[in-house]
Parts: structure tokens; C-alpha cells; sequence
């Protein structure tokens, strides 16, 4: 029988041990030797009851945004194995980057935080507000009230030099303080970071033994490229078999099949990734940046369902899946669906003027005739 590896929730968090990979990724390289466990798995499944599906069709939904530490969702999964090769390397401190409401930011801030370390976080944001306080709104709070180091740069800035110039950057500045730096790429998405959802998909194949219960086709947001790696990855070597699904990705899709296929060749996988991801491109405004009618669908999926996706990454995911199965309902008939809510709920703050108009449901309360005015 497979190792067993869901922890005792609780007993053992904030601790480090020794990580044994699942036996059907035994062959891969870059095999973590450590694992501290941040995140509160595993992480429920359950029937996500949307409204109008195709004849037949199951959507399930596997709830890392459940996954503690502060709300950090998916993040929460990668650091597990990227905290634990930065106290393994000696570090005290972790530069990382991303724009200026980044739930992987915040979420490593956090971690960085519960483990005694500094962190310093590079974020991006408009010309005009460069060189002003970011503010307290969103993932911005809790970073900041954990005590992470904020350095502002400009979009323009960040696309003229990339990110891992900036990062090194910084990394250099620290040395010569006589600080020991650890670098997270973005959305801690590296060879290393992957091993979160590999793992991951160990914990679902577990979850759903006893059920029986077998999904077709797995469907999660593509920010960064690491948790979807992990879980196709994952997928395709473990008895899941189910093929991974994105909409509405950050950047072209062939920059992320590219980018996945090199996290696939670090790890030696020996796999290609067009055969097992489906990266599905719409026209869309970017980068945290929403239309109208993903909004909308947030709030009618909120008050369907009870669940809140968030603007920039789920609740992309989630209206490009109901978009899809609505124009192309046939495409859909019958099949078992698992949605990984990503979590970044925080991120929502940031969106409170463009939702106003979508929430009403308030009034005055009546109770004049029940009052007695003396």
C-alpha cells in the first residue's frame, strides 16, 4: 500500500521532516529531502453544486483555499518545499516577487514570519503610485503586519529588467550586508516549488480510495505555471489519469507550455506537456485586471453556491470552465470534474468599487411599528 503521508492535523505544524515522495514519482530527480508542514491538509472535497451543467456532468471542488496560513490558498503547498531548502541552505531572510496584491507575496511574508526569517518583498505597481505608501487594502495588510520589507517597482520597470535580475538584485544589496538571502521566483514557481502539487495529487488519490469517486478532467487557474505542472504531472504518473485544464491564463499559453516543459525537464520527468495540459486562451484584460462578467459570475456563484472565488485567479478559472461547458455543452456530457479553488480571497478587498454595483440586498430595517416612543 502507498505510503501514507496525510499528517495528523495539528500535531506536527510548523515542523520539519524528512519528505518520501509518492512511490510513482520515485524516478524523478530534484527529489526534496525536507518538508515543513505550513498548510492544513488535507484540504476537503466536496460537490460544488453550480447551477445549469451539462446532462450528467459532476463539478467537485478541492478547497485549498481552506488551506490555512492566512488564507494563503495554493501558495501555502509550494512553501512547504521552498521553506524547507531555505533553512536547509542557512538562510535568514527570503526575497520574492510579484505584483502589488500578490497572495504568493503575502503567503511567503507569512511564512517567512512563522519561521523566525525576514522577508522582503519586490512588488509591482503603476507609474503613478510608485513612489506613494502602497497601502493597507487586501494581501498588502497582512504582509505588512507581519513585517515584510516592501521595495516598489514600476510595470515598466519589472518588464524592462524581469524578475530575476530584480530579485538577484536585492540578493546582492543583502550579501553585502552580511545577510544569507533565499530566493523564491515568483508564485514559487520553480522545479523545487512543484513538488507541492505532485504531492498533492498523492493526497487526493487518498482522499477519494474509500469513494471509489474517479474525475475525468482536473481544472485550475494558471498564474505562475507551478501548481498546474505539479498537478498534471501528478496526475499523469499517479492512478488519477485525469487530464489538467487552465482558462483565462496570465500570459499566452505557449509561454506556459514552454515554461512547464522546462519545470518537467528539471525534474527529469520524461513527460511532454501538451499531452497532458489543456491550456485554453480567452480574451481577457490581463493581470488582476476583471471584466464585468467575471465579477458578476463571482457574485452569482457566491450566492448559488455559498463559495467565493476570488478576482485574479479561481474566479477566472471558474467563469472560463462555466463559459466553456456553456458554449459547448457536449464537450462536458457526463464528465466527473475536480475545480482546485486556489484560494486569494484577500485579493478581492481590491475590488470593492468595481462589486458594489453587483451587491445590493440592504435596506433600512422597519420597526417604527414595534417602537414605543414614550
Amino acid at each position: 500500500m502507498e505510503h501514507n503521508n496525510i499528517r495528523a492535523v495539528g500535531l506536527d505544524f510548523l515542523t520539519r521532516k524528512p519528505y518520501l515522495p509518492p512511490s510513482w514519482a520515485n524516478h524523478l530527480t530534484q527529489i526534496p529531502s525536507h518538508v515543513f508542514s505550513l498548510a492544513h491538509v488535507p484540504t476537503p472535497i466536496h460537490k460544488w453544486n453550480l447551477p445549469n451543467l451539462p446532462n450528467n456532468t459532476e463539478v467537485w471542488l478541492k478547497r485549498e483555499d481552506l488551506s490555512g496560513m492566512q488564507l494563503s490558498g495554493n501558495k501555502a503547498r509550494k512553501l512547504e518545499f521552498l521553506m524547507a531548502d531555505a533553512v536547509a541552505q542557512g538562510a535568514d531572510c527570503i526575497i520574492t516577487i510579484g505584483g502589488v496584491q500578490s497572495s504568493h507575496c503575502r503567503a511567503t511574508a507569512v511564512a517567512a514570519r512563522y519561521l523566525n526569517l525576514d522577508c522582503y518583498l519586490i512588488l509591482r505597481t503603476s507609474e503613478v503610485l510608485v513612489d506613494q505608501d502602497p497601502g493597507l487594502t487586501g494581501n498588502l495588510l497582512v504582509g505588512r503586519l507581519v513585517g515584510a520589507h516592501v521595495e516598489l517597482i514600476s510595470v515598466e520597470e519589472y518588464a524592462k529588467i524581469g524578475s530575476v535580475a530584480l530579485t538577484n538584485h536585492l540578493k546582492e544589496k543583502l550579501l553585502s550586508e552580511g545577510r544569507r538571502p533565499y530566493v523564491i521566483p515568483a508564485g514559487g514557481s520553480n522545479s523545487l516549488g512543484t513538488w507541492g502539487y505532485i504531492e498533492a495529487i498523492r493526497e487526493i488519490e487518498q482522499q477519494i480510495q474509500t469513494t471509489k469517486q474517479k474525475f475525468d478532467d482536473i481544472v485550475v487557474a494558471c498564474g505562475s505555471g507551478g501548481t498546474i505542472a505539479g498537478l498534471a504531472l501528478g496526475s499523469s504518473l499517479s492512478s488519477l489519469k485525469a487530464k489538467v485544464h487552465s482558462f483565462f491564463p496570465r500570459r499566452d499559453p505557449n509561454y506556459f507550455y514552454d515554461f512547464i516543459q522546462g519545470l518537467f525537464d528539471g525534474l527529469e520527468a520524461g513527460v511532454t506537456v501538451r499531452d497532458i495540459v489543456n491550456i485554453q486562451n480567452e480574451k481577457d484584460l490581463g493581470y488582476s485586471v476583471d471584466t464585468f462578467e467575471q465579477l458578476k459570475f463571482i457574485k452569482d456563484i457566491a450566492a448559488a453556491t455559498g463559495v467565493v472565488l476570488d478576482p485574479v485567479f479561481s474566479g477566472k478559472a471558474g467563469y472560463g470552465l462555466w463559459k466553456d461547458m456553456t458554449e459547448n455543452p457536449k464537450k462536458w456530457e457526463g464528465r466527473k470534474i475536480l475545480f482546485i479553488h486556489t484560494g486569494g480571497l484577500l485579493g478581492l478587498y481590491d475590488y470593492v468599487e468595481q462589486m458594489a454595483s453587483l451587491v445590493g440586498n440592504w435596506r433600512r430595517m422597519d420597526i417604527h411599528e414595534y417602537v414605543n416612543v414614550p
